[in-house]
């Protein structure tokens, strides 16, 4: 049996601990990420960067690489990357799980929030709810709120955007963000309605506490299922298990 050599698709907090704890463990590990943000934070160990082509690249690159498992830790709505890595997988037979950060269904506020099934549905409720939004879905989703272009709107971003709106006050920051630090931007640009997606995880939660706190409506995003066929784990340690017991 070869040694355990583990490609993973990362990019997410979960993916830099899995990184770590795999090199720990003295696994082979090489982090790929996606290159859509221009200073990402790097992970332990190798590193590549950019796309593969899809499916069937992925899998000519699991192949060439004699990579003997899979695992997805990208962001949980990176639907595309999970289903083109579980057709890959499948192509060349190597094993393939998804790490994705618990949603925020359990949170303590959850049962106050608006749930939406989509980002159109989701500003549809939101324009229900308030006046002015706080929009923190990411920047590639930004073209279902075209319909704001005369709304006066707070977006938070990674990366500049090119031609943002007039009245859209664009802030370029990353998480991991402090309840002090969200309750002062919310009340500093009068937020009324805070808009998201469940991404889980505890990098961008304590905004979710701000808006409670200041009596900010949230609407919420629903995350979509991991691909069929596809387990998913919920931590590093998982992982690493998973990797041992594969062989």
């Amino acid at each position: 049996m070869n040694e355990p050599k583990v490609l993973v698709l990362g990019g997410t907090a979960e993916a830099r601990d899995l990184a770590s704890s795999l090199t720990e463990a003295g696994v082979g590990v090489l982090s790929s990420l996606a290159g859509r943000v221009s200073r990402p934070r790097l992970p332990v160990g190798p590193v590549r960067i950019g796309g593969f082509g899809g499916a069937d690249g992925l899998a000519a690159f699991l192949r060439d690489g004699r990579f003997t498992h899979l695992v997805v830790a990208t962001h949980p709505f990176a639907t595309r990357m999970a289903e083109n890595a579980r057709e890959a997988a499948a192509s060349v037979a190597v094993p393939v799980v998804r790490l994705a950060r618990p949603g925020w269904e359990g949170h303590p506020d959850a049962g106050t929030w608006t749930w939406a099934s989509d980002y159109a549905a989701a500003r549809t409720a939101a324009e229900g709810l308030g006046e002015r939004p706080f929009l923190t879905t990411g920047r590639q989703t930004l073209t279902h709120f075209a319909p704001w272009a005369n709304r006066d709107v707070l977006v938070r971003v990674v990366e500049p955007l090119a031609a943002p709106p007039p009245r859209w006050t664009v802030v370029l920051d990353r998480g991991p963000y402090d309840v002090e630090g969200e309750r002062v931007l919310l009340r500093e640009h009068g937020i009324d309605v805070l808009l998201t997606k469940d991404s889980g995880g505890r990098y961008t939660e304590a905004k979710l506490t701000a808006a409670r706190e200041l009596g900010v409506r949230v609407v919420v995003v629903r995350r979509p299922p991991s691909p069929a066929g596809m387990g998913e784990l919920d931590d590093a340690a998982a992982v690493v298990r998973w990797v041992d017991d594969q062989g």
